[in-house]
């Protein structure tokens, strides 16, 4: 499995491909940083970061794209940047037909190194000693991004299994025919039942038997 994971910044987009898979030694391919000089116009940093994800796909061809999912902060101007630029990712592997898997900051870090309050250097450390690498990846993006890659490799499985069980229950929940007969015991009457709709059929009335001989009034025969 060869991840691209992608950690989204407008400044600095950090870029890191890994490959393996679960319960294995993982490779570092390749990882780096996109960036964009702040004070260029909006649409043109969107840009360069399209082209930039672009070449990164064409170069390493992933099977698959991690992205770091995007949390509300006190910084309303950081997280617009972020969110832009993890939209950007998302469209450039999708428009390719890759899929994208989204993971939070706190998801990464526990993976990575245990708990979910691991700090940035905790983080490079880790991904240095899983990688086997010399030294951790500079800048500290690209290092997250090598999380976020990281991390997918080793909870995909989890997520195939879940996604498999989910569908399967959507399948044998579409199976059963809704509407099925049902029968209802009558009160009263052991052992018999009606068909439901059945209740309020005419009933006829009973009649008075003519048979026998005519009654006689006084004096006479009716």
């Amino acid at each position: 499995m060869r991840v691209l994971g992608i950690d989204p910044g407008l400044t600095r987009c950090g870029v890191g491909v890994v490959e393996g898979v679960a319960g294995r030694p993982l490779t570092m391919i390749g990882a780096g940083v996109v960036r964009t000089p702040s004070d260029a116009e909006l649409g043109d940093r969107l840009v360069a970061i399209e082209q930039g994800v672009e070449q990164w796909l064409d170069e390493h061809s992933p099977g698959y794209v991690a992205v770091e999912r995007v949390f509300a902060q006190h910084n309303v101007r950081t997280v617009m940047g972020t969110a832009q630029a993890s939209a950007i990712a998302m469209l450039c592997a999708a428009r390719r037909g890759i899929p994208v898997a989204l993971h939070t900051p706190s998801e990464v870090k526990a993976a990575v190194t245990g708990t979910g309050r691991a700090d940035k250097a905790q983080v490079g450390a880790m991904v240095t000693r899983l990688l086997r690498l010399d030294a951790p990846p500079k800048p500290a993006d690209a290092a997250d991004a090598l999380a976020l890659a990281i991390c997918h490799i080793w909870r995909a499985p989890a997520q195939n299994r879940l996604q498999q069980a989910v569908a399967a229950h959507r399948t044998s929940g579409a199976s059963r025919m809704p509407g099925a007969s049902r029968t209802s015991v009558v009160p009263g009457t052991p052992g018999t039942s009606r068909t439901p709709g059945a209740a309020g059929a005419s009933r006829t009335p009973s009649t008075p038997s003519t048979s026998g001989t005519p009654r006689t009034l006084k004096g006479r025969t009716a």
